[in-house]
């Protein structure tokens, strides 16, 4: 019997019905409590006669509670009514997939989107050991804001088949457990195993999926016959008919993806919906970091402004750097060194390592815009062999071949990337995973041990062995490599003025040996053991491989023309290198406008900021024409030249573009505000600070907002007035920073905590501190003029997803897509300034052209 509107179902009222179905009723209801709306489901008494399937029913419910991911219904209570047990599952807003199927297939990128977001769900409850058992459409839900949903998850498995449908090709059917001879799912979307009564798991949700993604792209069901023995023998035997046939504007790379998902086989199917994940993003350009996928360098923990050299690994040209400042103890040699390219194909390189026979090469390379995989080459010959391990890079080779991987990554130019550690032989095998977000991995000069560098529990760590803490970080670290003689390890320490090197013992002690300011990416130990070498770039800003010793003493070994990353050293001094190129931009459209255009300056052009009123651009140049040091320049946006301000770099644009913050050449800590007319600089001497990693003007240019530390103490941030010059904590932690945090009234300034939090709202004059509902999968870009609504992009999509958020609610519109006309190499389309209308707006991007693996012969 239906429940009435106003009856209580334990502590929830009952507001109005939503559905009903072979699974039960659903209602609309109210958690006083909370004061928040809430979806029940109260499941057919049946249920409740059986004792032994009740409780598996509450098991399977409490299972599906411990999922938290965007992509999957909350699962928030479980309970019994009336002899009838209910659960319930947070409110969703929007339609079922099946509804939006139902005006035909949908446009292909809309699908790959909607199926990427089905992935990650699946791939979140699989990595808990939970197995849906019976997706479909009508099990997905796709909300206002346009995130898909996955219902059920627990309950499928427990759902019985509805009486008097046999006939139908839809036809609900399940098993109380998961035992043998019993049939379980949705005719239509069942798997092989599923229908003969089989043991299903996680793979027989890929078949689904597959069969689901089918009808988003075809318009028509995968599998459908006219009686539910048709549909079952279909399922058994046949291969659906070419995506094609109905709509021939579906990628073949997209149809390759749905057909392996339906393999007849579970075994010839993706071995996770991680991988498939990962082959869907690749296929549609997006980026790794979303939670799940991506690790420290899109972890919000870190400062974000400015935010150009994130994930931007190659693009050193657009990385930050200041003075090197330390001791050039010895002039380079001249050097006539012998070059020898060991790759010829079209793409890019990852991480590269010697084996140990000293002549082979192991690398991983994502060739002709396929997954990164990894690859064998030897100098002799030309061709790679690939060694069948797909969706991972490299990250390291021990002494007996066996190999140190990071699973499903996404490609980022230049040996970066974050992943899950895995091992495997040299020869091949089903790798061996260990441990999740590690940014950086090396054996032990003995093979017995991996030192790997990763983001966990809120910190940036270096583990030796795995899960061991040696030692804590402030920033995320890169390019961990030990000695040959296993006494230290080397790496890169990131922070937003560039890079320090340093090594630490085996006891955890930390000696830098050049300080801030590295813009180079990779490492490698010298035979010696004495010198590491590493890339930078040079006084004017080109590109060279240095060496320094362990007393911190710095040489050039070579200048070159073009990026060079150094990978690796062999024991008789070859070296192992990746010769690459990148391309920065700067594009805009003005208001009024008909097409964007190129806003960029010298080589190297990062964008820093805009005026409110989209006529004034600020413009750093860190390429070789402005030199190491980097310089800033003020551009009007119809096109005319752009006038240089100062050397350094710049921090932010008033909104009236009358006045530049910049940081002072050579401090950590002080500031310069720079008119962008007439008129005397002013000099910020920042005392009460040891350091300052981020700097902005407040809307009515009377105050900054400061990302800072003082001496001995964890980050946070600061207003200072810049009448008084007093500095006033306003958090007690730090957070990270984007272009335009400061609401306009400049009460409160958004900020990013930890990758899997929503973004936080942060009173200036004090009170409560708030948070945007579901935006931790959001770059902030600006307030909107009148402080109710955000523009914010999606994070890592390529072309930029942006989109309009309601700040109360977290609700949001598709606002506008952002990327150059060419697409073919883009790995960023970040930072984004608009005007507070939405009507003007500039961006910048990051390029990278293909790179190639070469063995240098003779370097000294």
């Amino acid at each position: 019997m239906p429940i009435s509107s106003g009856a209580r179902i334990g502590p929830y009222e009952i507001v109005a019905p939503i559905g009903a179905g072979g699974m039960g009723e659903v209602y609309r209801a109210k958690d006083p409590r909370l004061g928040r709306d809430v979806a029940i489901k109260v499941l057919p008494a049946s249920f409740s006669a059986d004792p032994d399937r009740l409780r598996r029913f509450e098991q399977e419910a409490r299972a599906a509670g411990v999922l938290n991911h965007p992509n999957i219904t909350a699962v928030l209570d479980v309970g019994e009514h009336e002899g009838a047990p209910y659960v319930v599952q947070e409110l969703l807003e929007g339609e079922t997939l099946r509804q939006a199927l139902a005006g035909g297939r949908l446009p292909a990128r809309k699908a790959i989107d909607y199926a990427i977001q089905i992935a990650h769900g699946l791939a979140a409850a699989h990595g808990k050991g939970i197995v849906h058992r019976d997706l479909k459409p009508e099990n997905l839900v796709v909300t206002r804001d346009g995130r898909v949903k996955i219902l059920d998850f627990g309950l499928a498995r427990m759902t019985h088949a509805e009486e008097g449908v046999s006939g139908a090709t839809n036809l609900p059917t399940a098993t109380a457990g998961t035992e043998p001879g019993m049939v379980l799912g949705t005719l239509g979307y069942m798997s092989p195993e599923q229908v003969r009564g089989k043991p299903a798991d996680a793979r027989s949700d890929i078949f689904s999926f597959g069969a689901i993604l089918y009808e988003m792209l075809a318009g028509q069901r995968a599998f459908k016959g006219d009686s539910a023995a048709d549909t079952m023998s279909a399922i058994l035997r046949e291969d659906p008919p070419d995506i094609s046939v109905t709509n021939q504007n579906v990628p073949p790379g997209l149809e390759r993806i749905v057909r392996h998902c339906l393999e007849k086989s579970p075994e010839q199917r993706f071995h996770s919906a991680h991988d498939l994940a990962f082959d869907l993003e690749a296929l549609s350009g997006t980026s790794a970091a979303r939670p799940g996928t991506a690790g420290p360098d899109a972890v919000r923990a870190a400062v974000r402004f400015p935010r150009a050299w994130l994930a931007v690994s190659a693009a050193s040209a657009i990385a930050a750097g200041i003075l090197l400042g330390h001791l050039v103890w010895k002039p380079a040699k001249p050097a006539s060194p012998s070059y020898r390219r060991l790759t010829f194909r079209r793409g890019n390189i990852g991480t590269a390592r010697f084996a140990p026979d000293g002549r082979s090469v192991v690398y991983g390379a994502s060739w002709e815009g396929q997954p990164i995989e990894i690859y064998t080459t030897r100098p002799e010959g030309p061709e790679s062999t690939p060694l069948g391990v797909k969706n991972a890079d490299l990250r390291s080779v021990s002494a007996s071949g066996e190999l140190a991987i990071s699973l499903r990554e996404h490609f980022l130019a230049g040996p970066a990337g974050v992943g899950t550690l895995a091992t495997v032989p040299i020869g091949g095998g089903a790798p061996r995973s260990l441990a999740e977000f590690i940014e950086g991995a090396d054996w032990t000069p003995d093979g017995k041990e991996l030192a790997v560098a990763r983001y966990l529990e809120g910190r940036y760590r270096l583990e030796l062995p795995v899960g061991k803490l040696l030692y804590a970080a402030e920033h995320s670290l890169r390019a961990v490599r030990f000695s040959p003689r296993g006494d230290r390890i080397a790496m890169f320490e990131r922070s937003p003025q560039g890079a320090s090197l340093q090594t630490v013992d085996l006891a955890g002690k930390k000696t830098v040996l050049v300080k801030d300011g590295i813009r180079g990416q990779s490492l490698a130990w010298a035979a010696s053991g004495e010198e590491i070498w590493f890339d930078d770039r040079g006084e004017r800003g080109q590109f060279v491989i240095n060496a320094v010793d362990r007393a911190g003493r710095v040489r050039t070994l070579v200048t070159l023309p073009v990026g060079m990353l150094v990978h690796d050293i062999s024991r008789d001094g070859r070296v192992l290198v990746e010769r690459y190129e990148s391309q920065p931009g700067i594009l805009g459209l003005m208001s009024g406008g008909e097409r964007e255009r190129s806003l960029s300056w010298f080589d190297g052009s990062s964008l820093a900021g805009l005026s409110d009123d989209g006529k004034t651009l600020l413009i750093d140049e860190l390429g070789e024409a402005t030199g190491r040091m980097g310089a800033y320049y003020l551009r009007q946006t119809d096109g005319s030249a752009a006038v240089k301000l100062g050397e350094g770099r710049a921090m932010d644009l008033s909104a009236d573009g009358k006045w530049v913050l910049a940081r002072v050449s050579g401090s950590a800590r002080d500031l310069t505000l720079q008119p962008t007319g007439t008129g005397t600089p002013i000099v910020l001497d920042e005392r009460g600070l040891e350091r300052v990693t981020a700097a902005l003007i407040f809307p009515d240019s009377k105050q900054l907002l400061i990302a800072g530390a003082e001496t001995g103490k964890k980050p946070r941030l600061y207003v200072q007035d810049l009448a008084s010059r007093t500095l006033r904590p306003i958090t007690d932690r730090g957070y990270g920073l984007s272009e335009r945090p400061i609401s306009p009234d400049g009460g409160w300034v958004a900020a990013y905590g930890d990758w899997n939090e929503d973004m936080f709202l942060l009173p200036v004059r004090g009170g409560e501190r708030g948070s945007i509902p579901g935006s931790r999968d959001l770059d902030l870009i600006r307030w909107a003029a009148d402080g109710k609504f955000l523009f914010a992009a999606v994070t890592g999509s390529i072309p930029a997803r942006l989109v309009r958020v309601e700040v109360a609610t977290g609700r949001r519109e598709a606002w506008k897509d952002l990327a150059p006309p060419e697409l073919s190499g883009i790995i960023q389309v970040l930072p984004v300034f608009m005007t507070p209308d939405g009507k003007s707006y500039v961006y910048g991007y990051a390029r990278s052209a293909t790179s190639d693996l070469y063995l240098i012969e003779g370097l000294r």
